[in-house]
């Protein structure tokens, strides 16, 4: 019954850091829609400006990669890599952010091209994105060893704008609105 209670708890916090997330990038992605605009830009300066902004989510995943290296260098039970023992709880942490943050850089980097592609001027949405991208790794990864609760809204930080900007370009695209 205790067991069934504590989860429930922490169902409850992670929906509250979900919906709170959710609703941070939801907001922010208006104010970006809203203030964006302006005489539309070439195909080529609009695909450019993501690339260069997707440079600041491709950090994340570096950033993850060379924990998990320095991990395993500074660990005598790791440094023979993963193939030849089992790893330690740190590196154990290290391998899942590092695994959730190449899905969701995956994920986002198509996305915000998308948008370049659809948007006539999708400058100010896309470092809203790519923000909200880095704001999110950095509280998902600060969280991570608190649970579910402590990552809730970083993971959703990460997630809801790329899966809000996915649902913006297909309405664009569907509508026949995209550039």
């Amino acid at each position: 019954m205790a067991e069934d209670a504590a989860f429930r708890r922490e169902q409850r916090q992670v929906a509250a850091g979900m919906a709170a997330a959710a609703l941070t990038a939801i907001v922010a992605i208006g104010l970006a829609l809203w203030q964006g605009g302006g005489a539309a830009q070439p195909a080529a300066e609009r695909l450019a400006t993501a690339l260069r902004l997707d440079l600041f989510v491709i950090v994340w995943l570096l950033a993850a990669i060379g924990n998990v290296a320095r991990m395993r260098f500074f660990s005598a039970q790791d440094i023979a890599g993963s193939a030849t023992t089992t790893a330690s709880e740190a590196v154990r942490r290290g391998n899942a952010i590092l695994q959730n943050t190449l899905e969701q850089v995956v994920l986002a980097i198509p996305v915000h091209l998308g948008l370049a592609a659809a948007l006539p001027q999708p400058g100010l949405l896309l470092v809203t994105l790519v923000v909200l991208f880095g704001g999110g790794r950095l509280l998902f990864w600060l969280g991570y060893a608190r649970g579910a609760a402590g990552r809730a809204f970083g993971f959703a930080l990460t997630f809801y704008p790329t899966a809000f900007a996915l649902v913006i370009g297909l309405v664009l695209v569907l509508t026949g609105r995209s550039v």
